[in-house]
């Protein structure tokens, strides 16, 4: 099998969105995306790039990506926090997913990143097997918060 992993281009913007929907869709949230091309043009491939996307293609077929951006610790410093790595269903099993962990492995040692992070839903239990083969450490201690952009809006307007 003969797999290139590079970064992405702006062409590539439409398959990207593609597979965040099919990712969406795996997790039981499809209507969840709220992401358009133009807001992935904007955020990745502006002048101060929010993210880096590495692209996996198989006989110039887009099949995966991973996508990655940096933040910061304050006890580490730079950090990379890995959002998703996708794989096409139809190529999962292939070592695609290996691939392209391994390329934004390589990455966030080029910028000497204090760790490298990323979340897994404990229901996902083939990328938990995944993740176990390169010795990572399950965090239990930490609970993930956040607020959505709605509750954002009403908190700055006080109506919280």
């Amino acid at each position: 099998m003969e797999l290139l992993v590079r970064d992405a281009i702006k062409e590539d913007v439409p398959f990207i969105l593609d597979l965040i929907r099919e990712l969406a869709a795996f997790e039981k949230a499809p209507t969840e995306v709220a992401i358009t091309e133009d807001t992935l043009l904007r955020d990745g491939f502006g002048i101060n790039p929010l993210f880096r996307c590495f692209i996996a293609e198989f006989e110039r077929e887009i099949v995966g990506l991973a996508l990655t951006y940096q933040k910061y610790s304050t006890w580490k410093g730079p950090c990379v926090f890995l959002e998703d790595i996708i794989v096409k269903q139809s190529f999962r099993r292939n070592g695609i997913g290996q691939r392209l962990f391994e390329a934004v492995i390589v990455h966030a040692s080029s910028v000497n990143a204090g760790r490298l992070e990323w979340q897994v839903l404990d229901w996902n239990k083939s990328a938990i097997s995944f993740y176990k083969k390169f010795g990572v450490e399950f965090d239990e201690k930490w609970i993930n918060c956040k607020l959505r952009n709605n509750q954002l809006k009403l908190l700055t307007n006080g109506d919280l």
